[in-house]
């Protein structure tokens, strides 16, 4: 096996789901998936295409009517012009990070990456054979990649940044953004921006990389705001430049996106259900917030996403002794921080508020009555 391999680790979330999806009264509060479902519309026109016998590949670079749709969503949401020609259609973000990365990284030009962050992006750029660049982020930076931080980073040809970010629910002022796209375009990196909680913000506006400059590369994927994470549909928006190479790429390693799951993205974009999902969100972010800051040291409340970042060193500096042990003797689901990368990660957790509030507040009550055991 190549030695490249041996770096990528385990998705140890997902082996926390399979451990609790076991047991008969977990509650879980542990995976980043929406339990909402999608607009009736997405469903309507998902049967519809089955029904029609949608079955074939549609073009590479994925369904025209979808990238003409999402085109439009930029120009009403962010009040920018997108040709649907720079649009790609990929099977989630995951395919789209892999054709990125695939075009831009190699051993001379690797990827920066805040630590903590989304663990399959730097066990996609282990699987390419690049180790990433990491830059330590925390309260102090406000869990932001900061311009001076990649000042002198040698041997980098790109730098990743999700805002609202996973973990941390972390949020970039248009601002910080904009100071740290004008630093990476001044050392010649490619600016990445993964914008998959786009819509999820919730006292506030998010501000697209793409509102600031047209020389960056955006994904983003219907499955978080728009519910749809089965359907396994994202895009990539890339400068005029890296739009044939990705499309070779693409034509080259999973040829299409799925096409009844396109033509039932064409319907995801309905206002009044994505308010409505927007709000249930902001209501279990106040309560879980809210219930959680006194039990857990809690760097701020999380702007965007779906998840509380809560610092247990109160109870435990192991916290994947601290998950296995809450989902153990209570029942309760939720991710140890050392899936997120190493820096004061044993210290942390990760709770998503993906749960109705009734399961929410269960959860609450047995994570009390565990600490309280505890101490």
């Amino acid at each position: 096996m190549s030695a490249r391999l041996d770096k990528i680790t385990p998705f140890i979330v997902m082996d926390i789901l399979r451990k609790a999806r076991s047991m008969d009264n977990a509650v879980h509060m542990e995976v980043g998936e929406p339990d909402l479902e999608p607009s009736p519309r997405v469903l309507e026109a998902y049967e519809k295409a089955i029904k029609e016998g949608r079955f074939y590949y549609t073009e590479a670079k994925g369904l025209k009517r979808l990238r003409e749709a999402i085109s439009e969503y930029y120009q009403s949401r962010y009040k920018v012009e997108i040709s649907p020609d720079r649009i790609i259609i990929t099977p989630g973000t995951s395919g789209a990070f892999l054709v990125v990365f695939a075009m831009l990284m190699n051993e001379k030009k690797r990827l920066i990456l805040s630590d903590p962050s989304y663990p399959c992006y730097k066990n996609f750029s282990y699987f390419l054979g690049a180790d990433p660049i990491f830059v330590n982020v925390g309260r102090e930076t406000c869990y932001e990649i900061t311009p001076e931080a990649i000042r002198d980073v040698r041997e980098a040809g790109s730098i990743m940044v999700s805002s609202p970010a996973n973990p941390t629910g972390n949020l970039y002022t248009r601002h910080s953004l904009q100071r740290l796209i004008e630093a990476a375009d001044e050392k010649g990196l490619w600016f990445i921006s993964d914008e998959i909680y786009h819509g999820l913000v919730y006292d506030s506006r998010e501000c697209s990389a793409l509102e600031i400059s047209d020389n960056v590369i955006v994904i983003n994927s219907f499955s978080k705001y728009f519910c749809m994470p089965g359907f396994r549909v994202g895009w990539m928006i890339l400068p005029d430049k890296l739009v044939r190479q990705a499309e070779i790429i693409v034509q080259n390693i999973f040829i299409a996106a799925n096409t009844p799951s396109q033509y039932a993205a064409c319907e995801a974009f309905d206002e009044e259900h994505l308010n409505r999902v927007k709000t249930t969100f902001k209501q279990r972010r106040d309560y879980l917030y809210n219930a959680l800051k006194e039990v857990f040291d809690i760097d701020s409340q999380p702007e965007g996403a779906f998840y509380i970042w809560a610092d247990v060193s109160r109870y435990s500096n192991d916290s994947f002794d601290f998950c296995n042990r809450l989902l153990q003797e209570k029942a309760v689901a939720i991710t140890p921080g050392i899936d997120f990368g190493v820096n004061q990660t044993n210290r942390y957790v990760r709770l998503a508020y993906t749960r109705d509030l009734e399961e929410l507040k269960e959860g609450v009550r047995r994570i009390r009555e565990f600490v309280e055991e505890l101490s």
